[in-house]
Protein backbone atom coordinates (compact mmCIF):
# COMPACT_ATOMS: atom_id res chain seq x y z
CA UNK A 1 0.00 0.00 0.00
CA UNK A 2 1.44 3.34 -1.05
CA UNK A 3 2.10 6.06 1.50
CA UNK A 4 1.95 8.96 -0.93
CA UNK A 5 -0.87 11.51 -1.23
CA UNK A 6 -3.89 10.60 -3.35
CA UNK A 7 -7.42 11.75 -4.18
CA UNK A 8 -10.45 9.66 -3.21
CA UNK A 9 -14.12 10.15 -4.10
CA UNK A 10 -16.53 9.32 -1.31
CA UNK A 11 -20.31 9.62 -1.10
CA UNK A 12 -21.80 10.54 2.26
CA UNK A 13 -25.16 11.68 3.55
CA UNK A 14 -25.52 14.54 6.00
CA UNK A 15 -28.23 16.83 7.22
CA UNK A 16 -27.56 20.52 6.73
CA UNK A 17 -29.63 23.02 8.68
CA UNK A 18 -30.49 25.90 6.38
CA UNK A 19 -30.98 29.43 7.63
CA UNK A 20 -34.74 29.07 7.20
CA UNK A 21 -34.74 25.89 9.26
CA UNK A 22 -32.73 27.52 12.02
CA UNK A 23 -35.14 30.46 11.98
CA UNK A 24 -38.14 28.11 12.29
CA UNK A 25 -36.58 26.46 15.32
CA UNK A 26 -36.01 29.85 16.96
CA UNK A 27 -39.56 31.02 16.22
CA UNK A 28 -41.04 28.08 18.09
CA UNK A 29 -39.18 28.90 21.30
CA UNK A 30 -40.15 32.60 21.33
CA UNK A 31 -42.99 34.07 23.37
CA UNK A 32 -45.76 36.12 21.75
CA UNK A 33 -44.07 39.38 22.73
CA UNK A 34 -40.79 38.22 21.20
CA UNK A 35 -42.60 37.09 18.06
CA UNK A 36 -44.13 40.55 17.80
CA UNK A 37 -40.62 42.04 17.73
CA UNK A 38 -39.58 39.58 15.01
CA UNK A 39 -42.63 40.48 12.93
CA UNK A 40 -41.91 44.20 13.32
CA UNK A 41 -38.36 43.67 12.08
CA UNK A 42 -39.54 41.68 9.05
CA UNK A 43 -42.19 44.27 8.22
CA UNK A 44 -39.54 46.99 8.21
CA UNK A 45 -37.38 45.26 5.61
CA UNK A 46 -39.91 43.37 3.46
CA UNK A 47 -42.37 45.53 1.45
CA UNK A 48 -44.52 42.50 0.58
CA UNK A 49 -45.45 41.89 4.20
CA UNK A 50 -48.22 43.78 5.94
CA UNK A 51 -49.84 43.55 9.34
CA UNK A 52 -53.35 44.42 10.34
CA UNK A 53 -53.39 45.15 14.08
CA UNK A 54 -56.47 44.13 16.00
CA UNK A 55 -57.48 41.40 13.55
CA UNK A 56 -55.78 38.58 15.38
CA UNK A 57 -59.04 37.49 16.96
CA UNK A 58 -61.15 38.02 13.86
CA UNK A 59 -63.36 35.25 12.60
CA UNK A 60 -61.75 32.80 10.28
CA UNK A 61 -59.96 30.67 12.81
CA UNK A 62 -56.46 30.85 11.37
CA UNK A 63 -54.01 32.74 13.52
CA UNK A 64 -51.87 33.94 10.60
CA UNK A 65 -52.40 33.12 6.98
CA UNK A 66 -51.68 34.29 3.48
CA UNK A 67 -53.90 36.84 1.77
CA UNK A 68 -55.52 34.97 -1.13
CA UNK A 69 -57.51 37.94 -2.48
CA UNK A 70 -55.42 38.13 -5.63
CA UNK A 71 -53.67 35.17 -7.14
CA UNK A 72 -50.15 34.95 -8.38
CA UNK A 73 -48.67 32.28 -10.56
CA UNK A 74 -45.28 32.40 -8.91
CA UNK A 75 -44.49 29.04 -7.34
CA UNK A 76 -44.54 28.92 -3.53
CA UNK A 77 -41.09 28.57 -1.99
CA UNK A 78 -40.19 25.74 0.27
CA UNK A 79 -41.95 26.30 3.56
CA UNK A 80 -40.60 25.76 7.04
CA UNK A 81 -42.76 22.68 7.43
CA UNK A 82 -41.24 21.04 4.36
CA UNK A 83 -37.73 21.86 5.50
CA UNK A 84 -38.39 20.64 9.01
CA UNK A 85 -40.10 17.51 7.75
CA UNK A 86 -36.77 16.40 6.29
CA UNK A 87 -35.35 16.19 9.79
CA UNK A 88 -37.35 13.13 10.68
CA UNK A 89 -37.00 12.48 14.37
CA UNK A 90 -33.62 13.92 15.24
CA UNK A 91 -33.13 16.08 18.30
CA UNK A 92 -33.27 19.36 16.43
CA UNK A 93 -36.60 18.61 14.79
CA UNK A 94 -38.73 21.53 15.98
CA UNK A 95 -42.10 20.98 14.27
CA UNK A 96 -43.89 17.93 12.95
CA UNK A 97 -47.14 19.51 11.67
CA UNK A 98 -47.99 19.84 7.99
CA UNK A 99 -49.31 23.34 7.22
CA UNK A 100 -51.33 21.95 4.29
CA UNK A 101 -53.72 20.26 6.72
CA UNK A 102 -57.11 21.78 7.39
CA UNK A 103 -57.13 25.29 8.75
CA UNK A 104 -56.33 25.56 12.42
CA UNK A 105 -59.18 26.52 14.71
CA UNK A 106 -58.19 29.08 17.30
CA UNK A 107 -60.18 27.14 19.88
CA UNK A 108 -59.00 23.63 20.62
CA UNK A 109 -61.67 21.81 22.60
CA UNK A 110 -60.51 19.11 24.97
CA UNK A 111 -63.20 16.49 25.51
CA UNK A 112 -63.00 16.54 29.26
CA UNK A 113 -65.72 17.36 31.77
CA UNK A 114 -65.22 20.87 33.07
CA UNK A 115 -65.53 21.83 36.69
CA UNK A 116 -67.83 24.77 35.95
CA UNK A 117 -69.08 26.87 33.06
CA UNK A 118 -68.30 30.25 34.56
CA UNK A 119 -65.85 32.62 32.94
CA UNK A 120 -62.36 32.61 34.32
CA UNK A 121 -60.59 35.39 36.14
CA UNK A 122 -58.11 37.52 34.23
CA UNK A 123 -56.49 39.08 37.30
CA UNK A 124 -52.75 39.45 36.88
CA UNK A 125 -50.23 38.07 39.27
CA UNK A 126 -49.33 40.39 42.08
CA UNK A 127 -45.88 41.70 41.32
CA UNK A 128 -42.97 42.60 43.48
CA UNK A 129 -40.98 40.78 46.11
CA UNK A 130 -39.95 41.84 49.57
CA UNK A 131 -36.53 43.49 49.63
CA UNK A 132 -33.63 41.94 51.52
CA UNK A 133 -33.67 44.51 54.33
CA UNK A 134 -37.43 44.17 54.87
CA UNK A 135 -37.15 40.38 54.79
CA UNK A 136 -34.44 40.35 57.48
CA UNK A 137 -35.93 43.09 59.66
CA UNK A 138 -39.22 41.19 59.81
CA UNK A 139 -37.35 38.27 61.35
CA UNK A 140 -35.87 40.56 64.04
CA UNK A 141 -39.31 41.39 65.39
CA UNK A 142 -39.13 41.50 69.18
CA UNK A 143 -35.33 41.77 69.40
CA UNK A 144 -34.44 45.00 71.20
CA UNK A 145 -31.62 46.49 73.22
CA UNK A 146 -28.08 47.06 72.05
CA UNK A 147 -27.93 43.77 70.16
CA UNK A 148 -31.14 44.50 68.30
CA UNK A 149 -29.97 48.02 67.43
CA UNK A 150 -26.65 46.68 66.14
CA UNK A 151 -28.41 43.93 64.18
CA UNK A 152 -30.57 46.51 62.40
CA UNK A 153 -27.46 48.55 61.58
CA UNK A 154 -25.76 45.45 60.15
CA UNK A 155 -28.79 44.69 57.98
CA UNK A 156 -28.78 48.22 56.56
CA UNK A 157 -25.06 47.91 55.80
CA UNK A 158 -25.42 44.72 53.72
CA UNK A 159 -24.46 44.80 50.07
CA UNK A 160 -26.92 43.87 47.35
CA UNK A 161 -25.34 40.41 47.27
CA UNK A 162 -25.96 39.95 50.99
CA UNK A 163 -22.33 40.38 52.07
CA UNK A 164 -21.16 42.64 54.90
CA UNK A 165 -18.19 44.79 53.92
CA UNK A 166 -18.36 47.32 56.77
CA UNK A 167 -15.93 46.55 59.62
CA UNK A 168 -17.56 45.65 62.92
CA UNK A 169 -15.71 48.38 64.83
CA UNK A 170 -17.21 51.00 62.50
CA UNK A 171 -20.70 49.66 63.20
CA UNK A 172 -19.94 49.67 66.92
CA UNK A 173 -18.93 53.35 66.80
CA UNK A 174 -21.94 54.38 64.71
CA UNK A 175 -24.42 52.60 67.01
CA UNK A 176 -22.60 53.46 70.25
CA UNK A 177 -22.49 49.76 71.02
CA UNK A 178 -19.76 47.57 72.40
CA UNK A 179 -17.83 45.34 70.01
CA UNK A 180 -19.01 42.25 71.89
CA UNK A 181 -22.66 43.21 71.29
CA UNK A 182 -21.95 43.85 67.60
CA UNK A 183 -20.41 40.39 67.26
CA UNK A 184 -23.46 38.92 68.94
CA UNK A 185 -25.67 40.91 66.57
CA UNK A 186 -23.70 39.62 63.60
CA UNK A 187 -24.23 36.03 64.74
CA UNK A 188 -27.91 36.79 65.08
CA UNK A 189 -28.22 38.21 61.58
CA UNK A 190 -26.22 35.31 60.13
CA UNK A 191 -28.75 32.91 61.67
CA UNK A 192 -31.61 34.49 59.72
CA UNK A 193 -33.05 33.38 56.41
CA UNK A 194 -31.59 33.08 53.80
CA UNK A 195 -28.57 31.11 55.00
CA UNK A 196 -25.24 32.69 54.16
CA UNK A 197 -26.41 36.26 54.69
CA UNK A 198 -24.10 38.87 56.31
CA UNK A 199 -20.99 36.85 55.44
CA UNK A 200 -17.73 38.74 55.07
CA UNK A 201 -16.17 36.35 52.57
CA UNK A 202 -17.18 33.61 50.17
CA UNK A 203 -15.73 31.02 52.52
CA UNK A 204 -17.86 32.29 55.42
CA UNK A 205 -20.96 32.48 53.19
CA UNK A 206 -20.65 28.85 52.13
CA UNK A 207 -19.82 27.73 55.67
CA UNK A 208 -22.95 29.40 57.04
CA UNK A 209 -25.10 27.58 54.49
CA UNK A 210 -23.43 24.26 55.27
CA UNK A 211 -24.09 24.81 58.99
CA UNK A 212 -27.73 25.67 58.29
CA UNK A 213 -28.06 22.42 56.34
CA UNK A 214 -26.39 20.54 59.21
CA UNK A 215 -23.59 19.47 56.85
CA UNK A 216 -20.68 21.33 58.43
CA UNK A 217 -18.55 18.41 59.57
CA UNK A 218 -14.73 18.57 59.82
CA UNK A 219 -14.24 17.26 56.29
CA UNK A 220 -16.63 19.86 54.84
CA UNK A 221 -14.96 22.58 56.90
CA UNK A 222 -11.58 21.72 55.42
CA UNK A 223 -13.03 21.64 51.91
CA UNK A 224 -14.59 25.09 52.34
CA UNK A 225 -11.32 26.41 53.72
CA UNK A 226 -9.58 25.32 50.51
CA UNK A 227 -11.92 26.61 47.82
CA UNK A 228 -8.90 27.88 45.87
CA UNK A 229 -7.72 24.30 45.42
CA UNK A 230 -11.19 23.28 44.26
CA UNK A 231 -11.16 26.09 41.69
CA UNK A 232 -7.85 24.78 40.38
CA UNK A 233 -9.18 21.22 40.17
CA UNK A 234 -6.60 19.80 42.58
CA UNK A 235 -8.81 16.93 43.70
CA UNK A 236 -5.98 14.69 44.94
CA UNK A 237 -4.81 17.38 47.33
CA UNK A 238 -8.37 17.92 48.54
CA UNK A 239 -8.85 14.20 49.21
CA UNK A 240 -5.70 14.20 51.31
CA UNK A 241 -6.61 17.39 53.19
CA UNK A 242 -10.21 16.36 53.85
CA UNK A 243 -9.38 12.73 54.60
CA UNK A 244 -12.09 11.31 52.32
CA UNK A 245 -12.28 8.98 49.35
CA UNK A 246 -13.34 9.80 45.79
CA UNK A 247 -17.04 9.11 46.34
CA UNK A 248 -17.29 11.27 49.46
CA UNK A 249 -15.42 14.13 47.82
CA UNK A 250 -17.76 14.06 44.81
CA UNK A 251 -20.77 14.23 47.13
CA UNK A 252 -19.26 17.13 49.06
CA UNK A 253 -18.46 19.09 45.91
CA UNK A 254 -21.98 18.45 44.61
CA UNK A 255 -23.38 19.92 47.82
CA UNK A 256 -21.17 22.99 47.49
CA UNK A 257 -22.57 23.63 44.03
CA UNK A 258 -26.08 23.75 45.50
CA UNK A 259 -25.15 26.63 47.81
CA UNK A 260 -25.78 30.23 46.75
CA UNK A 261 -22.61 32.38 46.62
CA UNK A 262 -24.73 35.56 46.54
CA UNK A 263 -27.78 34.85 48.73
CA UNK A 264 -28.95 38.47 48.75
CA UNK A 265 -29.42 38.77 44.99
CA UNK A 266 -32.72 36.91 45.05
CA UNK A 267 -34.20 39.85 46.99
CA UNK A 268 -33.02 42.61 44.69
CA UNK A 269 -35.95 44.92 44.03
CA UNK A 270 -36.57 45.23 40.31
CA UNK A 271 -39.56 46.56 38.49
CA UNK A 272 -41.30 43.34 37.48
CA UNK A 273 -41.92 42.78 33.80
CA UNK A 274 -45.56 42.46 32.89
CA UNK A 275 -46.23 38.88 31.87
CA UNK A 276 -48.67 38.57 28.99
CA UNK A 277 -50.24 35.11 28.63
CA UNK A 278 -49.60 33.31 25.37
CA UNK A 279 -52.58 31.00 25.87
CA UNK A 280 -55.98 31.05 27.52
CA UNK A 281 -57.67 27.98 28.99
CA UNK A 282 -61.35 28.28 29.87
CA UNK A 283 -64.21 25.88 30.54
CA UNK A 284 -66.68 25.16 27.77
CA UNK A 285 -69.62 22.84 27.27
CA UNK A 286 -67.45 20.19 25.66
CA UNK A 287 -64.72 20.36 28.26
CA UNK A 288 -61.94 22.91 28.01
CA UNK A 289 -61.07 25.45 25.34
CA UNK A 290 -57.44 26.24 24.61
CA UNK A 291 -56.78 29.34 22.51
CA UNK A 292 -53.86 31.52 21.61
CA UNK A 293 -53.80 35.11 22.81
CA UNK A 294 -54.15 36.78 19.42
CA UNK A 295 -54.46 40.24 20.90
CA UNK A 296 -50.68 40.63 21.03
CA UNK A 297 -50.07 39.25 17.55
CA UNK A 298 -50.86 41.21 14.39
CA UNK A 299 -52.38 39.38 11.46
CA UNK A 300 -49.50 38.91 9.03
CA UNK A 301 -50.36 38.88 5.32
CA UNK A 302 -48.53 38.66 2.03
CA UNK A 303 -49.54 41.63 -0.12
CA UNK A 304 -49.80 39.82 -3.43
CA UNK A 305 -51.52 42.73 -5.11
CA UNK A 306 -48.49 44.94 -4.47
CA UNK A 307 -46.23 42.11 -5.66
CA UNK A 308 -48.20 41.86 -8.91
CA UNK A 309 -47.85 45.60 -9.48
CA UNK A 310 -44.10 45.51 -8.93
CA UNK A 311 -43.77 42.48 -11.16
CA UNK A 312 -45.54 44.20 -14.06
CA UNK A 313 -43.18 47.18 -13.91
CA UNK A 314 -39.79 47.41 -15.62
CA UNK A 315 -37.21 45.26 -13.92
CA UNK A 316 -33.58 44.43 -14.38
CA UNK A 317 -32.13 41.09 -13.37
CA UNK A 318 -31.06 42.30 -9.93
CA UNK A 319 -34.45 43.85 -9.12
CA UNK A 320 -36.27 40.71 -10.21
CA UNK A 321 -34.09 38.56 -7.96
CA UNK A 322 -34.72 40.93 -5.03
CA UNK A 323 -38.48 40.79 -5.58
CA UNK A 324 -38.47 37.00 -5.73
CA UNK A 325 -36.45 36.87 -2.50
CA UNK A 326 -38.95 39.16 -0.80
CA UNK A 327 -41.87 36.99 -1.90
CA UNK A 328 -40.14 33.80 -0.80
CA UNK A 329 -39.26 35.31 2.57
CA UNK A 330 -42.79 36.64 3.11
CA UNK A 331 -44.43 33.33 2.17
CA UNK A 332 -42.11 31.42 4.44
CA UNK A 333 -42.68 33.70 7.44
CA UNK A 334 -46.48 33.50 7.15
CA UNK A 335 -46.39 29.71 6.89
CA UNK A 336 -43.88 29.39 9.72
CA UNK A 337 -46.03 31.54 12.02
CA UNK A 338 -49.12 29.53 11.14
CA UNK A 339 -47.30 26.31 11.84
CA UNK A 340 -45.98 27.68 15.13
CA UNK A 341 -49.54 28.50 16.21
CA UNK A 342 -50.76 24.99 15.36
CA UNK A 343 -47.98 23.37 17.32
CA UNK A 344 -48.38 25.51 20.44
CA UNK A 345 -52.12 24.84 20.63
CA UNK A 346 -51.57 21.13 20.10
CA UNK A 347 -49.02 20.87 22.91
CA UNK A 348 -51.09 22.99 25.30
CA UNK A 349 -54.20 20.91 24.58
CA UNK A 350 -52.39 17.73 25.56
CA UNK A 351 -51.11 19.39 28.75
CA UNK A 352 -54.67 20.31 29.71
CA UNK A 353 -55.82 16.77 28.97
CA UNK A 354 -53.05 15.25 31.09
CA UNK A 355 -53.50 17.68 34.00
CA UNK A 356 -57.30 17.69 33.96
CA UNK A 357 -57.62 17.50 37.76
CA UNK A 358 -55.51 20.65 38.15
CA UNK A 359 -57.75 22.73 35.89
CA UNK A 360 -60.90 21.38 37.50
CA UNK A 361 -59.90 23.19 40.66
CA UNK A 362 -57.62 20.70 42.35
CA UNK A 363 -54.69 23.07 42.02
CA UNK A 364 -51.11 22.14 42.69
CA UNK A 365 -52.08 19.20 44.90
CA UNK A 366 -53.76 17.57 41.89
CA UNK A 367 -50.75 17.80 39.56
CA UNK A 368 -49.54 14.50 38.14
CA UNK A 369 -46.03 13.58 37.03
CA UNK A 370 -45.72 14.58 33.38
CA UNK A 371 -42.71 14.39 31.09
CA UNK A 372 -42.16 16.12 27.79
CA UNK A 373 -41.48 12.74 26.23
CA UNK A 374 -44.95 11.56 27.26
CA UNK A 375 -46.62 14.62 25.70
CA UNK A 376 -44.50 14.26 22.57
CA UNK A 377 -45.55 10.64 22.20
CA UNK A 378 -49.24 11.50 22.66
CA UNK A 379 -49.25 14.18 19.95
CA UNK A 380 -46.75 12.36 17.70
CA UNK A 381 -44.10 15.03 17.80
CA UNK A 382 -40.49 15.04 18.85
CA UNK A 383 -39.58 15.77 22.46
CA UNK A 384 -37.42 18.71 21.42
CA UNK A 385 -40.50 20.27 19.82
CA UNK A 386 -42.40 20.11 23.09
CA UNK A 387 -39.40 21.52 24.94
CA UNK A 388 -39.25 24.54 22.65
CA UNK A 389 -42.98 25.13 22.89
CA UNK A 390 -42.82 25.04 26.70
CA UNK A 391 -40.05 27.64 26.80
CA UNK A 392 -41.11 31.25 27.54
CA UNK A 393 -44.83 30.49 27.17
CA UNK A 394 -47.46 31.31 29.79
CA UNK A 395 -50.93 29.90 30.19
CA UNK A 396 -53.76 31.73 31.93
CA UNK A 397 -56.70 29.89 33.48
CA UNK A 398 -59.13 30.30 36.32
CA UNK A 399 -56.39 29.45 38.85
CA UNK A 400 -53.99 32.12 37.62
CA UNK A 401 -51.02 32.50 35.29
CA UNK A 402 -48.59 29.59 34.88
CA UNK A 403 -45.55 28.88 32.75
CA UNK A 404 -46.04 25.82 30.56
CA UNK A 405 -42.98 24.23 32.12
CA UNK A 406 -44.80 24.35 35.46
CA UNK A 407 -46.95 21.41 34.35
CA UNK A 408 -43.94 19.20 33.64
CA UNK A 409 -42.05 17.50 36.40
CA UNK A 410 -40.91 14.29 37.96
CA UNK A 411 -42.96 12.51 40.55
CA UNK A 412 -42.78 10.24 43.53
CA UNK A 413 -44.46 6.94 44.21
CA UNK A 414 -47.89 7.02 45.81
CA UNK A 415 -50.52 4.54 46.89
CA UNK A 416 -52.75 5.50 43.97
CA UNK A 417 -50.29 3.94 41.56
CA UNK A 418 -50.21 7.03 39.32
CA UNK A 419 -47.61 8.82 41.42
CA UNK A 420 -47.67 12.42 42.54
CA UNK A 421 -45.97 15.40 40.92
CA UNK A 422 -43.03 16.97 42.72
CA UNK A 423 -44.92 20.27 42.96
CA UNK A 424 -47.82 18.51 44.65
CA UNK A 425 -45.48 16.93 47.19
CA UNK A 426 -43.80 20.30 47.82
CA UNK A 427 -47.20 21.85 48.46
CA UNK A 428 -48.02 19.12 50.99
CA UNK A 429 -44.66 19.57 52.76
CA UNK A 430 -45.31 23.30 52.94
CA UNK A 431 -48.74 22.75 54.52
CA UNK A 432 -47.37 20.31 57.10
CA UNK A 433 -44.67 22.77 58.15
CA UNK A 434 -47.08 25.71 58.19
CA UNK A 435 -49.39 23.80 60.53
CA UNK A 436 -46.69 22.41 62.81
CA UNK A 437 -47.03 22.92 66.57
CA UNK A 438 -43.81 21.16 67.45
CA UNK A 439 -41.03 21.69 64.91
CA UNK A 440 -41.04 18.77 62.48
CA UNK A 441 -37.73 17.24 61.50
CA UNK A 442 -37.17 15.90 58.00
CA UNK A 443 -37.43 12.35 59.36
CA UNK A 444 -40.81 13.16 60.89
CA UNK A 445 -41.97 14.68 57.61
CA UNK A 446 -40.98 11.47 55.84
CA UNK A 447 -43.13 9.43 58.21
CA UNK A 448 -46.12 11.78 57.89
CA UNK A 449 -45.91 11.73 54.11
CA UNK A 450 -45.70 7.95 54.04
CA UNK A 451 -48.91 7.77 56.06
CA UNK A 452 -50.52 9.88 53.35
CA UNK A 453 -49.29 7.53 50.63
CA UNK A 454 -46.11 9.33 49.50
CA UNK A 455 -42.92 7.28 49.52
CA UNK A 456 -39.99 9.69 49.79
CA UNK A 457 -36.46 9.49 51.09
CA UNK A 458 -35.26 11.91 53.75
CA UNK A 459 -32.85 13.57 51.33
CA UNK A 460 -35.70 14.14 48.86
CA UNK A 461 -37.78 15.83 51.55
CA UNK A 462 -34.83 18.05 52.45
CA UNK A 463 -34.29 18.94 48.79
CA UNK A 464 -37.95 19.88 48.28
CA UNK A 465 -38.01 21.88 51.52
CA UNK A 466 -34.90 23.84 50.55
CA UNK A 467 -36.31 24.45 47.06
CA UNK A 468 -39.29 26.17 48.69
CA UNK A 469 -37.00 28.36 50.79
CA UNK A 470 -38.01 26.69 54.07
CA UNK A 471 -35.27 26.39 56.64
CA UNK A 472 -34.22 23.25 58.45
CA UNK A 473 -35.79 22.25 61.75
CA UNK A 474 -32.85 23.88 63.54
CA UNK A 475 -33.41 27.17 61.73
CA UNK A 476 -37.17 27.11 62.28
CA UNK A 477 -36.72 26.34 65.98
CA UNK A 478 -34.26 29.25 66.29
CA UNK A 479 -36.59 31.62 64.49
CA UNK A 480 -39.52 30.63 66.69
CA UNK A 481 -37.39 31.18 69.78
CA UNK A 482 -36.39 34.65 68.62
CA UNK A 483 -40.03 35.46 67.92
CA UNK A 484 -40.90 34.43 71.46
CA UNK A 485 -42.88 31.36 70.39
Amino acid sequence: MGLGPRLDIRQTQSLVMTQQLQAAIKLLALSNLEIEAVIAEELAKNPLLEARPGEGAAEGGVIVREDRETGDEAPDPTGSDELIGKLGGIDDSPVDVDWRESALDVDSAVDLPSGNDEGFDFDRLEAGETGLSEHLLAQLHGIGGAVGRAAEAIIHELEETGYLQTPLDVIANETDTGLAEVREALALVQSLDPPGIAARSLEECIALQAKAADRYDPAMARLIANLDLLAKGRMKDLKRICGVDDEDLVDMVRELKDYDPKPGCRFVNREPDAIVPDLFVRPSRGGWTVELNNAVLPRVLVNRRYHAELKRGPQDKQSKAWLNDCLASANWLVKALDQRARTIVKVATEIVRAQQAFFEGGGVAALKPLSMAKVAEAIEMHESTVSRVAANKYLECGLGLFELRYFFGSGVASDSGEGAAAEAVKARIGKLIAAEDDILSDDTLVELLRKEGFDLARRTVAKYREAMGIGSSIQRRRQRKMAGG
